[in-house]
């Protein structure tokens, strides 16, 4: 596995004083787990900015501290980002051991089209954006690549159990729960309300029509 690595810089910085480093475009950043203490530290935004491109919550990083020796097999654990110019205010990351499984969240990746789509104009309902598997850190996959090309109605799906994983990578949730499938189009559900509702209307026109004819015939 190609495996991403981040420099950070010590921080002496705590408290409500990060906030003057986050106006000279440097990030706080904590890293914790494992038995060894947690580091307090600090990088330039765009240096981070461009590392969570490339990384979610489910790929390694080789994280090396100022001052520290050597590098350690970490994931990004919680990003916290400013909730109007959704800058970022703060990144954990969650120190592992590569010797022990973990758990984590893969994201679900769509490849190919489906019929069911295409040639009955139905809508793709996705049940899940990720899988959580545990497995070795160096071990989880990427993302999970699912071919959808095979949904050639409404009647296909594509459950947990149809996913295929790695040998060592175990996916943990229900085997039985759907994935995604092709939905029927809700438009013509639409349009034969609207049938019934102009039905109703035209008997009601009818109706007052016969009113009228019986309130002349009573005047005369």
């Amino acid at each position: 596995m190609d495996v991403k690595s981040i420099k950070l810089s010590a921080r002496t910085i705590v408290g409500k004083k990060v906030a003057l480093l986050r106006r000279k475009g440097i990030v706080p950043v904590h890293v914790y787990g494992t038995q060894a203490e947690s580091i307090s530290a600090q990088v330039e935004d765009q240096t981070l900015n461009r590392l969570l491109l490339e990384v979610g919550s489910n790929i390694p990083v080789s994280v090396e501290v100022e001052g520290q020796d050597g590098a350690d097999i970490c994931f990004v654990r919680e990003v916290q980002r400013h909730p109007v110019k959704e800058s970022i205010l703060h990144v954990d990351f969650l120190r592992v051991d590569v010797s022990q499984t973990i758990t984590a969240q893969v994201p679900v990746v769509f490849e190919g089209t489906a019929p069911g789509i295409t040639q009955m104009g139905g809508v793709l309902l996705q049940n899940f954006q990720s899988l959580l598997v545990e497995a070795l850190p160096m071990e989880i996959p990427a993302a999970f690549n699912i071919d959808i090309s095979g949904l050639i109605d409404f009647e296909v799906t594509i459950q947990v159990s149809d996913v295929e994983s790695p040998e060592n990578v175990s996916i943990l949730n229900d085997p039985d729960a759907l994935v995604v499938r092709v939905t029927a189009p809700r438009i013509e559900i639409v349009e034969e309300e609207e049938e019934i509702e102009g039905e109703e209307g035209l008997e009601g026109e009818e109706g007052e029509g016969e009113e009228g004819e019986g309130e002349e015939e009573s005047e005369e």
